[in-house]
């Protein structure tokens, strides 16, 4: 990886309206994008497939879900599995875990942004989207206080604001912005 780039991760969580949203973003970045983007969505737990392929069909970059014990790569994005909480551990791998919902989700994306902060701290990017519940808002505010930056989607842009106004609830992010701008600032990233 580019010694120049302050981020080892990325993490994007999002619920109601946030595949729109989500390939969006996908689509829009630099294929040569060299940090890893972990991606925690709330999914429907019995449907297993069709996510990762609609998503691959929009983006640059190549959408996986990983296994258990995962190393996490640059150049990838790793979409946490249907019905499994994505745990981001100390060495950069990836841990899956069925236990039980959290915010009435599996996964969770609270447990994933928290995961993040405390493996990364200040070297993640934390980015909360559309979503109908405050899951989330407690792993953002994680990240902002390990030092991680926050982009909050603005909610004047979502289809469902309560999950970017449940954070913006709890702290104030580093930067509120809409889609177009968080790709934006993520391709600035890998300049």
């Amino acid at each position: 990886m580019n010694d120049n780039i302050r981020y080892k991760a990325i993490i994007i969580g999002g619920s109601a309206g946030s595949f729109t949203v989500v390939s969006k973003i996908l689509s829009k970045m630099n294929p040569d994008f060299p940090i890893p983007v972990i991606v925690c969505m709330h999914r429907l737990k019995h449907v297993r497939s069709g996510l990762v392929e609609g998503l691959n069909l929009k983006s640059n970059i190549k959408v996986i879900e990983p296994n258990d014990k995962e190393k996490i790569v640059g150049n990838r994005i790793y979409l946490a599995p249907s019905n499994y909480h994505l745990f981001i551990e100390f060495d950069n791998t990836i841990h899956l875990s069925t236990e039980e919902t959290f915010n009435h989700s599996r996964p969770a994306i609270d447990h994933a942004f928290s995961s993040a902060a405390y493996a990364y701290r200040d070297k993640v990017l934390g980015i909360i989207l559309t979503g109908a519940n405050r899951d989330g808002a407690n792993g953002m505010k994680e990240i902002h206080f390990k030092n991680g930056t926050t982009i909050v989607q603005d909610p004047e842009s979502c289809d469902i604001d309560t999950m970017p106004k449940a954070a913006l609830n709890l702290f104030e992010p580093d930067y509120i912005l809409t889609p177009d701008k968080i790709t934006e600032y993520l391709n600035q990233l890998s300049v």
